[in-house]
């Protein structure tokens, strides 16, 4: 099985801290956001090799952050092509070029490159695994229904499988949202490329992709457990700051 760490967004939101520096290399207790991913990912024996899909404005600071890092397995660096906040090809984007340039086969573990999170990935991978060839995604329960307008907002079943899942709601009806953390089984990979075909222009997130293909397929989530920080603005990287562990 491989990963892959989508980290080629351009953080507007985070200027001027990142319009010269990639947000997942931005430190959070003395370590890169996407330290913390890959240490994850190494404590899974399923995955043999972890893919990093950037862009070409920030390839040379991934280049440096891998050679460092000594990595036990393979870390693959893609660059995108893009070059700027206007030309980037989406979170879907991005995940079908990666699957296009590299030939990927076999499962795919897809995580978000500031997905912040204590919560274990063996756990999630362990659920997936049992269901077969269903795709899964990672959820977490906020504390506040209010504040789930900023994701996809899922709701589950007894079963596990998502019933209902809407891209940022203007009024949420659940507290489970998506984490940007999807299990891809290689049966519908494909389904990446279909839905950039009939969805152009709507590339730059995972959740319209996921409420696309529920309604061709089951789709299931895991709720994480512990703490999760979605480091999309400073409001949420000074508290990933201040209260991760």
């Amino acid at each position: 099985m491989k990963a892959l760490i989508l980290a080629a967004g351009y953080a507007t939101r985070l200027y001027p801290l990142t319009k010269d520096y990639p947000k997942p290399l931005l430190e959070v207790k003395g370590r890169p956001i996407i330290d913390y991913i890959v240490d994850k990912l190494n404590g899974l024996s399923e995955i043999d090799e972890i893919y990093v899909v950037t862009n070409s404005k920030f390839i040379g600071s991934f280049r440096s952050w891998a050679k460092a890092l000594g990595s036990p397995k393979k870390i693959t660096l893609i660059d995108d092509l893009t070059k700027s906040n206007r030309d980037r090809l989406g979170a879907i984007g991005d995940i079908s070029f990666a699957i296009k340039r590299k030939f990927i086969k076999g499962d795919l573990l897809v995580i978000g490159g500031d997905n912040l999170f204590s919560g274990r990935l063996k756990g999630f991978l362990d659920f997936c695994r049992k269901l077969g060839s269903a795709p899964c995604i990672g959820l977490y329960r906020l504390r506040e229904k209010k504040n789930a307008f900023r994701y996809g907002v899922a709701k589950l079943n007894r079963h596990k499988e998502v019933v209902s899942f809407i891209e940022k709601p203007r009024k949420p009806q659940s507290k489970l949202v998506a984490m940007c953390l999807y299990y891809i089984p290689e049966a519908l990979l494909g389904s990446v490329r279909e839905y950039m075909r009939e969805k152009k222009g709507e590339a730059d997130t995972t959740g319209g992709y996921i409420a696309w293909l529920k309604n061709m397929v089951k789709i299931y989530g895991y709720v994480f457990k512990g703490s999760w920080f979605d480091i999309g603005d400073y409001k949420y990287l000074n508290a990933a700051k201040e209260k991760f562990a």
